[in-house]
């Protein structure tokens, strides 16, 4: 499929979506919304990609929300398709299997923030603002960010953030826990490279159940989650990087992990 309103570029075990409309501050139309799905799925498919970085381009917005206009036309009977969509969409991005990182280099305000809270970590510049703004346009968050912002966060922090629609800096999102690491504007990109090269360092197994082992467990009781980290610690155990891994531990020597 050929894109017209994001990139895909795969490298080196990491691939890079980059919404690229920043004549409309890169805002999610239907369009870029269906070609995300699509390039969500390719990356899922493709066995060379252990991780993935997900940006907006230029240096004003990461995504700068909904397309007001498609929205404006939008008729109450419309509005359940349209979340449903949405939120489809994100969570295939957030059930992909593997890493996916939200590199918010500038405004990510709603349908913007609430796909990178998709996503498994979030870096950002420090110059970046963000916020759930909906309710100052008389609707709520419909692509999960309601749900997303108050696990991420908590409840308190997603009630002021959502009734409020105050946009909030970079510092203040890394305080809550929306953001996991901070860098100057012209230290992201290489801040966020060196995050996911630790990851892909790592036991491509382990990262995997890891992931699906915190994913599972967040919507689960603690019991319920430890019998899940139980499963996914036991599947580790079979591997032959597990073994490796061990190996090198003991032998002073960085691990040459096989996916195995």
């Amino acid at each position: 499929m050929s894109y017209e309103n994001i990139l895909l570029e795969a490298a080196e075990g990491m691939a890079t979506v980059t919404i690229n409309r920043p004549d409309k501050m890169n805002a999610l139309n239907d369009a870029t919304l269906h070609e995300l799905a699509h390039a969500f799925d390719a990356v899922k498919a493709d066995d060379d990609v252990r991780a993935m970085i997900l940006t907006g381009s230029g240096d004003k917005a990461f995504v700068a929300g909904a397309d007001i206009n498609e929205l404006a036309k939008m008729k109450p009977l419309g509005a359940k398709d349209l979340a449903f969509f949405g939120q489809n969409v994100l969570s295939r991005l957030e059930t992909m299997g593997k890493p996916t990182i939200a590199m918010v280099n500038g405004f990510a305000l709603g349908g913007g923030l609430e796909l990178a809270l998709a996503c498994t970590l979030r870096t950002a510049s420090t110059s970046a603002r963000v916020g759930l703004p909906e309710v100052s346009l008389g609707i709520i968050p419909g692509y999960g960010g309601s749900q997303r912002l108050a696990r991420i966060a908590g409840p308190g922090v997603a009630r002021e953030w959502i009734l409020t629609g105050d946009m909030f800096g970079a510092e203040e999102a890394h305080r809550v826990g929306v953001v996991n690491r901070l860098f100057a504007p012209e230290e992201l990109l290489e801040g966020t490279h060196k995050m996911v090269k630790t990851i892909l360092s790592r036991g491509p197994i382990a990262v995997r159940l890891a992931l699906e082992a915190i994913r599972r467990g967040t919507n689960m009781s603690q019991a319920e989650g430890e019998l899940i980290e139980t499963d996914m610690f036991a599947l580790a155990a079979t591997t032959q990087d597990m073994q490796e891994g061990m190996t090198a531990f003991l032998e002073k020597r960085r691990p040459e992990f096989k996916n195995n």
